[in-house]
């Protein structure tokens, strides 16, 4: 198996987990920077020791998308315009790249957003995501 089918095997057992701020329990409760942290964490691709937390509700507010992987412990993480499966997608949600999911193909995300109310997979030109900006990031090599 691939890094990248690891990525997204992982991201899938997540699956409806419901929403927590703050949580990282799969099954139980995650939110979308959690989620990530636990996933590239499980498949050895980010440090054991980072773990962003405490953060408010509103910490978006405040952020670029290269911070919100900073926070993730993802240094590696390059910008890309061909996104492949296991790369990470970050979402504009009102001023500021504050949103993130996986990348399960060039259609599909799996996240924990709120508004959801638990880990879902969502197509990419559906609401909520359909018509944002987005930027992609992969962190696997290959």
């Amino acid at each position: 198996m691939t890094l990248r089918e690891q990525v997204v095997r992982e991201a899938t057992s997540w699956l409806g987990t419901p929403y927590h701020h703050c949580a990282d329990v799969k099954g139980a409760g995650v939110d979308c920077l959690m989620l990530l942290v636990r996933v590239y964490r499980a498949c050895g691709l980010a440090a054991a020791n980072v773990d962003p937390r405490p953060y408010s509700p509103q910490w978006h507010l405040h952020r670029s998308e290269e911070l919100y992987l900073q926070g993730l412990g993802l240094a590696n993480a390059k910008e890309t315009t061909n996104p492949l499966a296991g790369d990470i997608a970050v979402y504009k949600f009102g001023y500021t790249f504050s949103h993130a999911g996986i990348l399960v193909d060039q259609h599909h995300i799996i996240h924990a957003l709120k508004d959801s109310g638990a880990v879902t997979l969502h197509r990419l030109n559906e609401s909520p995501l359909a018509g944002r900006d987005v930027k992609f990031f992969s962190v696997v090599e290959g």
